[in-house]
């Protein structure tokens, strides 16, 4: 077949694939190699009027109403499966709690503590994932996308995450009539969470210590099923294209040119709910340390699906400290799977990190954004004065399992109180060489190396599948 002609659906069940694989050089660069690429999105945000992308809609219809009952078992299921085998309480941890909340929410969480006792076996968990795929096969949602892939024709189809219950109809109907399927496992702590709801022939995946993962939690999918490609989300720190002068960069957001700023990048509200005081103690250290002599700032980006109000009086309190940079989303409703990325964010992010020192968080991701470009991260590891221990303690983060993949050289500096701040700051400015080459070799670990490459890999494996079957 002539590779001009193969069709491939860039598969978005929800927004979180956008900044992946439509605003990095993905897109373009499976252009340039012949492809016909169309989004096959189910987001709000429009992609063709927008930004002039090929798509296509995807039909809208009803899932089956037992289908999200069913995947809330499986996900307590694997997750109670993962805590028999591997001994450790974590994985209890990952759980979300029932809502008893109205009626309807009451009666649903009541099936499925039933259905979840009825089915805690490796037998049971079996059964339950045959049990979604039965339910959705007779839903309106799967007869109408079926329908639509039997009228467009697809050579393949690449989901670009694995988490949407709406995912899984479209998913089916692709493999039932015989179009090649794979799915992106799109976060680095996605796998031990028991998040993998939709099931392709193949999955992409960051690195080999994530393959590992894989088989590991899902031992029906085997090897040779996974392709380690990288993510393209770090691409954006090695296109310089993308970087402003630093001039124009403090002039356009206000910034003083003879301050070292240093960046606070905001947690989600269920990740750290109290994470507003961490910026207060941030501040106040930036304070004193600027008493002392220093002439340092913060840029305060938050995570873009909190639209709380929750650090306004802190931003307002410290205004000679704090300039604050929101994340450039589009808003199409309330909710947070209706707040989209676009393009211009990738190219503020890379030059918030760029004319940055170094980034202070709770346990995010953003420690290897800084290290592409060779910054170091401070890891956030005391409770505030406003911690209510027993709704929630920062000792939990860093017990999730992800964090197991941390080499024994620490790769980020470490604030454990708040009065240790202003040291780890000092610290962190003036000796952070040996902590960021740490941080690089952390990478490596959790990404395929080169990290500038990961679309090319991707690319090549999506031709090797086509051109085998």
């Amino acid at each position: 077949m002539n590779q001009t002609k193969k069709k491939i659906f860039i598969f978005l069940p929800d927004g979180v694939g956008l900044r992946n694989f439509a605003f990095t050089k993905f897109h373009e660069l499976g252009k340039k190699k012949g492809y016909n690429i169309l989004f096959w999105n189910n987001t709000v945000s429009p992609l063709k009027d927008k930004f002039n992308f090929k798509e296509i809609k995807v039909v809208q219809g009803e899932i089956n109403p037992l289908t999200d009952i069913y995947k809330r078992v499986r996900k307590e299921l694997e997750l109670k499966q993962n805590y028999k085998n591997f001994k450790n309480k974590v994985y209890l941890s990952y759980k979300f709690p029932q809502s008893y909340k109205t009626l309807k929410s009451g009666i649903k969480s009541v099936l499925v503590s039933y259905l979840v006792k009825r089915y805690n076996s490796k037998r049971g968990l079996a059964y339950v994932r045959y049990k979604i795929n039965s339910l959705e096969r007779k839903s309106e949602y799967y007869k109408k996308v079926k329908s639509q892939l039997q009228k467009v024709k697809p050579n393949f189809i690449f989901c670009t995450n694995q988490r949407p219950l709406l995912g899984i109809s479209p998913i089916l109907a692709a493999k039932d009539i015989g179009i090649p399927t794979a799915t992106f496992i799109f976060s680095w702590d996605n796998l031990p969470k028991g998040t993998l709801v939709i099931e392709t022939d193949y999955y992409f995946v960051w690195s080999y210590f994530m393959r590992d993962e894989l088989i590991k939690y899902y031992p029906f999918i085997k090897p040779s099923q996974i392709k380690v490609t990288g993510t393209p989300q770090f691409e954006i720190h090695f296109d310089k294209s993308l970087i402003i002068d630093r001039i124009i960069f403090f002039e356009k957001y206000n910034l003083e040119n003879n301050k070292k700023y240093i960046c606070f990048s905001g947690d989600d509200i269920t990740t750290s709910p109290y994470d507003q005081y961490y910026l207060r103690d941030l501040a106040i250290s930036i304070r004193k340390l600027n008493k002392e002599g220093n002439n340092l700032g913060i840029i305060f980006r938050r995570c873009p699906v909190d639209t709380s109000d929750r650090y306004d009086s802190i931003i307002d309190e410290f205004k000679d400290e704090i300039i604050s940079i929101n994340p450039i989303w589009n808003t199409f409703g309330d909710n947070w799977n209706q707040i989209m990325p676009t393009p211009d964010d990738n190219s503020l992010l890379t030059n918030i990190v760029h004319h940055t020192e170094a980034v202070i968080n709770v346990g995010s991701s953003m420690i290897f954004d800084f290290v592409c470009h060779n910054k170091p991260c401070i890891y956030i590891n005391y409770n505030t004065d406003e911690v209510n221990i027993e709704k929630w303690n920062i000792s939990k983060i860093y017990k999730y399992i992800h964090f197991k993949s941390m080499p024994s050289k620490t790769p980020v500096f470490w604030v454990n109180s708040k009065d240790s701040i202003q040291k780890v700051i000092d610290d962190t400015l003036n000796n952070s060489d040996e902590v960021v080459n740490n941080a690089k070799e952390w990478f490596k670990i959790i990404n395929q190396n080169p990290p500038e490459l990961a679309s090319e890999r991707i690319w090549d494996s999506i031709n090797k599948i086509i051109t085998c079957t």
